[in-house]
């Protein structure tokens, strides 16, 4: 099985950026879609961006979209999401996760994905 583990969290200022890999052991990740989520304090779990397995087909919630990146290395094992123009709202837990197959009609629903890494802090001061 497939484990995950993000790394690449910080504090950063308003309008700079910071880049979050997902990393796979245990298991080969080209096998699946990936999403990133992320949870603020007090706040329900959101979707953020999702990829599916070979990379070609992405997205993004609306809350990023022209800011965030998300791309993936099946070569090197990894997912990454890289976040640009930064804002304090984007302050949250970010937790990468695994599914069989990318669907384009709940790639945001995180009930569908099996897999989920421990999370990473990403703080953005104003």
């Amino acid at each position: 099985q497939v484990q995950l583990v993000e790394s690449g969290g910080g504090l950063v200022q308003a309008g700079g950026s910071l880049r979050l890999s997902c990393t796979a052991s245990g298991h080969t990740i080209n096998l699946y879609a990936v999403g990133w989520f992320r949870q603020a304090p007090g706040k329900e779990r959101e979707f953020v961006a999702a990829v599916n397995w070979s990379g070609r087909t992405t997205s993004y919630a609306e809350s990023v979209k022209g800011r965030f990146t998300i791309s993936r290395d099946n070569a090197e094992n990894w997912v990454a999401l890289q976040m640009n123009n930064l804002k304090p709202e984007d302050t949250a837990v970010y937790t990468c996760a695994a599914r069989p197959q990318y669907d384009h009609r709940d790639y945001a629903d995180p009930l569908k994905y099996i897999i989920w890494g421990q999370g990473a802090q990403v703080s953005v001061s104003s």
